[in-house]
C-alpha cells in the first residue's frame, strides 16, 4: 500500500481527519466548610481546607488535539484563560508519553457558569476540566492524584474539585489529600448570599499571617470536631466549626458584614455560616429537620436583604429537599457563560438582593 493509500480513507478518495476531540468538565464550590493551617502525617505545617459542595454550577471544557503541529499553538477560547492554557500544556506533557503521537497543539474551549470573584473555585474549575478534556484527547483519564498535582502547577493552589464533593481536608498549595473525613458532609440547606456587595477578594495583597502553635491547636481542634460531625451526620456540629473556622478569617478578610451575618444565623435557628476565605460567597447554614424550615429560610432571606446583604440562591447539599428552590440574582447569575476576562485581576461580581 502506498503512503498515499494509507492517508485516505478507503471509498472516500479523502484524508480522515488527523485530530482527537475530548471533553472534560468540573464543579465548582461554595467557600469553605473549614480553613487554617493543619498538621500532615509526618508533623509539619501545611495549609488546609474543606471546602462546601455546589450542586450545579461547573465549568466544561472540550479539547481537540492537531497532531503535527506545534505544542506551542495552542488555541484557547476565551482568550484570556491563562491558567487553563498552562494546564493543557501541562497535561498534554503528562498524558502524551507511551501515546503513538507526540505533543502537539490544538485547540481549547472553556465555557462555565460559576460567579466569578467570588470564591467558588472559578480558575479551579477550569483547570480541572480543562485536564480532564486533554486527557480524554488522548483516550485516557488521569487519576486525581495526578489531576491535583497539575492543577497546583498550573495555578500555584486549587481547590479539590477533582475529588467530586468527597469532604477531605485539602493541601490546597500541595494539591493533596491530608485526610479523607468520611463519605459525605451532613445535610445542611444554605441560604447563599455575598458580602462585601459581592466585590472579590485580593488574596494576594491580604497580609500574611504568621501561624504559631496556637493556631494550630485550634485548627486541629476543628479537624478532630468536623471529623465527628462527618461520622455522625451531626449538622449543628458541622455548623459551629465553620461559624468558628469563618470567624478565625475574619482577623484577615475583616468583612464588615459579618457580624450581622452571625446575628441572623442565630435568630433564626440556623446552625452557623461558611465563608469563603479566598472570595466573598458566605452562606447560613440550616439543618433540613428543623421544624418550619421553608419560614425560618424566608426570613432568613428578607432579614439578609434588610442589613444589605445581597443573597444569591438557597440549596442543599446533599439533595435533601426536592422542593428547595435555587434564587439566582444579580450579573454574575444571568448568563450561562462566564464572560471574557483575565484571570487576574477578577472584576467584581455584584449581586443584586433577590
Amino acid at each position: 500500500m502506498t503512503p498515499a493509500a494509507r492517508r485516505s480513507t478507503p471509498g472516500t478518495g479523502r484524508r480522515p481527519e488527523a485530530r482527537r476531540t475530548g471533553t472534560g468538565h468540573a464543579p465548582g464550590h461554595h467557600g469553605e466548610i473549614l480553613q487554617g493551617v493543619f498538621l500532615d502525617d509526618t508533623g509539619r505545617r501545611c495549609a488546609g481546607l474543606v471546602t462546601l459542595p455546589l450542586p450545579g454550577p461547573g465549568s466544561r471544557a472540550e479539547f481537540t488535539r492537531r497532531p503535527g503541529t506545534s505544542p506551542q499553538q495552542l488555541t484557547v477560547v476565551p482568550a484570556d484563560r491563562t491558567k487553563a492554557a498552562r494546564a493543557a500544556a501541562l497535561a498534554m506533557a503528562a498524558c502524551a508519553p507511551g501515546h503513538p503521537e507526540p505533543p502537539c497543539g490544538g485547540e481549547l474551549r472553556i465555557t462555565g457558569d460559576i460567579p466569578v470573584g467570588l470564591g467558588m473555585g472559578s480558575s479551579s474549575s477550569d483547570v480541572v476540566a480543562v485536564v480532564r478534556a486533554v486527557a480524554d484527547s488522548y483516550g485516557t483519564r488521569l487519576p486525581p492524584e495526578t489531576i491535583a498535582r497539575l492543577a497546583v502547577r498550573a495555578e500555584l493552589a486549587c481547590d479539590p474539585l477533582m475529588l467530586d464533593g468527597r469532604p477531605v481536608l485539602f493541601a490546597q498549595r500541595e494539591g493533596r489529600v491530608l485526610e479523607v473525613l468520611g463519605r459525605a458532609l451532613p445535610s445542611v440547606v444554605v441560604v447563599g448570599c455575598a458580602l462585601g456587595a459581592g466585590a472579590p477578594v485580593d488574596t494576594l495583597s491580604l497580609p500574611v499571617r504568621a501561624h504559631d502553635d496556637g493556631d494550630v491547636r485550634a485548627c486541629e481542634r476543628l479537624r478532630v470536631l468536623l471529623r465527628q460531625a462527618v461520622a455522625t451526620g451531626d449538622v449543628a456540629l458541622l455548623g459551629e466549626v465553620a461559624t468558628a473556622s469563618a470567624r478565625r478569617g475574619q482577623e484577615v478578610l475583616c468583612h464588615p458584614e459579618f457580624e450581622s451575618l452571625t446575628d441572623v444565623a442565630a435568630r433564626f435557628g440556623a446552625a452557623g455560616v461558611q465563608i469563603a476565605h479566598s472570595g466573598a460567597v458566605a452562606g447560613v447554614l440550616f439543618d433540613p429537620a428543623a421544624p418550619g424550615l421553608r419560614r425560618r429560610i424566608s426570613s432568613c432571606v428578607r432579614a439578609l436583604e434588610h442589613r444589605a446583604i445581597p443573597t444569591t440562591r438557597v440549596f442543599s447539599t446533599p439533595t435533601t429537599l426536592p422542593a428547595t428552590k435555587e434564587f439566582r440574582s444579580g450579573p454574575a447569575h444571568r448568563r450561562v457563560d462566564r464572560p471574557t476576562r483575565p484571570d487576574t485581576p477578577r472584576r467584581p461580581a455584584r449581586l443584586s438582593p433577590l
